[in-house]
């Protein structure tokens, strides 16, 4: 059903001007309305039940027709026949009525429509409080729609409040609004309120496609899913694009005009440029990227389709239904299907988060398509990489070794895809007291080495045998939990240790709830039960403050050379900051390589002159 107002009028020529198609098949009716259910619901049983407020205001995006829902309610209050055979309000108006073509044209004396973007004052508000008292002319209520009500100013909101609390029998008032949040409790709380919900993609291609019948236009679904998408559930939007649409093919529309003329990428092409970064293909990112960028495609949609694709894919694998969403085309369907059994949720989560800051950064950039490469190198890069959980995990189950690097990581990184070495073993030791005057207890020539894991006969985890309290540290520093080997080193005095029993004391600033979780976390990792005590003893100095004394040591044997000493006094205010070893140092160890760090797990400077 179109509007209810006759067709415009012909001009001089003859001809009849052209009304878009927003405008022309705009709802007349409760039936016409699309995805509103439930408001349709809730005023049918109003009128039926004679529950009809005095106030509702209407909120929800824009173009999803509070406006006309406005003008729906008014005319279903006023709705009259002219044999007098409705004796009420209604939503069934099958006919138009006595006041429906005024109503609906916006012409109706006693359906008053106020625009409250440019009315913000409170003496239009006044005007409104000074009319509501006499009553209509001729319709059954006086009905007041003020749209975009938010606009208002607080005098006007304040000036509306008696009129809204206790309004005249015959007056009703609709408010419509974008953003319900600026809108005064006050003012909601003397309102009935309806949500207009986003119109669902595949109900927008229902209706795009019965208009599109009427108008004899041929469509391709294709081409219709892309412009209901496009809309974001906007009525209204969708109308306009549809229009756009027509007017661009001049003929059939077909999916490739629409995405030409809104300036997305072949679909087909996007998902091929997923599954490229996917497998980790970055030369065959590349290069799809580059094909889309030559032919006009925008670096910004490009990432932008591709994180639709992301979310598409990550929706089908929570709901496998989503793909049967007619919206989609065929291809994104069968393939999204495909990569959602595949793909893990991890990769797709951590995907789209990099999309998600790559966009920002090439919107900021001044070579977009340069830095939307950079996104896809980072993409595919990690693609197939463990999160730090499964290289724990997979670390664990190898014995100590590391996974083996995948073909196509090693491929990318240039490095061959053969396992890190293990660290060796050691014969397990007596515990190790700290002192406080040697500065190699914890330095790169004293580090500890931790035993081997030995497999229990009888089928068990293995368990790692740790004789010191700085292989403790370094196993922290290994499992990449930083909070704790930083607690570890500076926050923690060795009392006793003894292999699964930790005792130490606190230092003042020393977090009381760390102490809880260190049992456990020990456990975890060596397989092993452990008990940690708070001791009320002294305790030996913290890793951190011997390192700190060791590094202070270092600095001022090197001042008391007689050569540091000549460079400082040609040089003045000059000091000594750093004292670094000249000759090339042993591998380390892999707990060193895994904890990825310059530094010794234990926490030292490595500075063990």
């Amino acid at each position: 059903m179109t509007d209810a107002g006759a067709p415009p009028n012909p001009d001089s020529a003859g001809n009849t001007p052209y009304r878009v198609l927003a405008r022309k098949y705009r709802p007349s009716s409760f039936d016409d309305l699309i995805g509103q259910e439930a408001v349709v619901r809730t005023v049918s049983n109003a009128f039926e039940t004679g529950r009809i407020p005095q106030a509702w205001i209407l909120t929800g995006v824009r173009g999803v027709g509070k406006t006309t829902t406005a003008r729906i309610l008014a005319r279903a209050l006023n709705y009259e026949m002219p044999d007098a055979s409705v004796k009420g309000p209604t939503i069934h108006m099958p006919t138009l009525g006595v006041h429906c073509q005024a109503i609906m044209e916006s012409r109706h004396m006693d359906v008053l429509e106020m625009d409250a973007a440019s009315h913000t004052g409170v003496d239009d508000v006044r005007q409104i409080n000074d009319s509501v008292r006499y009553a209509p002319a001729s319709a059954r209520y006086k009905v007041y729609i003020i749209d975009e009500v938010h606009m208002l100013s607080t005098a006007a909101f304040n000036a509306f409040l008696k009129t809204l609390e206790e309004p005249p029998e015959h007056a009703k008032f609709v408010f419509a609004t974008t953003e319900i949040r600026k809108v005064p409790v006050t003012v909601l709380s003397r309102c009935q309120r309806f949500d207009l919900r986003r119109v669902e993609a595949d109900v927008l291609m229902k209706h795009l496609a019965n208009i599109a019948a009427k108008e004899s236009v041929e469509i391709e679904p294709e081409a219709l899913g892309i412009i209901a998408r496009a809309a974001e559930g906007s009525v209204r939007d969708s109308l306009s694009l549809l229009d756009q649409a027509i007017a661009h093919a001049a003929g059939q529309v077909k999916a490739d005009a629409v995405r030409q003329m809104l300036g997305l990428a072949d679909r087909t092409r996007v998902i091929d440029l997923f599954d490229s970064l996917a497998r980790g293909d970055i030369a065959a990112a590349f290069k799809e990227f580059r094909d889309q960028y030559d032919v006009g495609a925008d670096p910004i949609v490009v990432l932008s389709d591709l994180a639709e694709f992301v979310n598409f894919v990550t929706r089908v694998k929570v709901v496998p239904a989503t793909a049967d969403n007619v919206a989609y085309g065929e291809t994104e369907r069968v393939r999204a299907r495909d990569f959602a059994s595949r793909i893990s949720m991890r990769v797709l989560s951590r995907m789209w988060q990099m999309l998600l800051k790559g966009i920002t950064e090439v919107q900021a950039a001044t070579r977009p398509a340069a830095a939307a490469e950079m996104v896809l190198v980072r993409i595919a890069y990690v693609a197939d990489l463990p999160t730090p959980d499964e290289a724990i995990r997979m670390l664990e189950q190898n014995g100590g070794a590391s996974p083996v690097v995948s073909g196509s990581s090693a491929a990318r990184s240039g490095a061959p895809a053969a396992p890190m070495a293990s660290a060796a073993p050691v014969a397990s030791a007596a515990p190790v007291r700290m002192p406080t005057s040697s500065p190699t207890a914890f330095g790169g020539a004293a580090r500890p080495q931790m035993a081997a894991p030995a497999p229990d006969p009888q089928g068990a985890a293995p368990q790692l045998r740790i004789t010191s309290f700085t292989q403790l540290v370094a196993l922290a520093g290994q499992k990449r939990d930083l909070m704790t080997k930083g607690a570890l080193e500076g926050d923690m005095r060795l009392v006793r240790f003894e292999e699964g029993r930790l005792e130490v004391a606190l230092e003042p600033n020393a977090s009381k709830t760390m102490i809880s979780e260190l049992a456990k976390k020990f456990e975890l990792w060596t397989g092993r039960r452990w008990t940690v005590i708070v001791s009320n003893e002294q305790g030996q100095p913290t890793l951190r403050s011997v390192n700190q004394a060791a590094k202070q040591e270092h600095a001022r044997t090197a001042e008391a050379d007689p050569r540091v000493q000549e460079v400082l006094s040609r040089f003045p205010g000059a000091k000594v900051v750093e004292v670094r070893r000249l000759a090339p140092e042993a591998p380390e160890s892999n707990i060193n390589a895994d904890y990825g760090s310059d530094d010794p797990p234990d926490g030292s400077d490595g500075d063990d002159l």
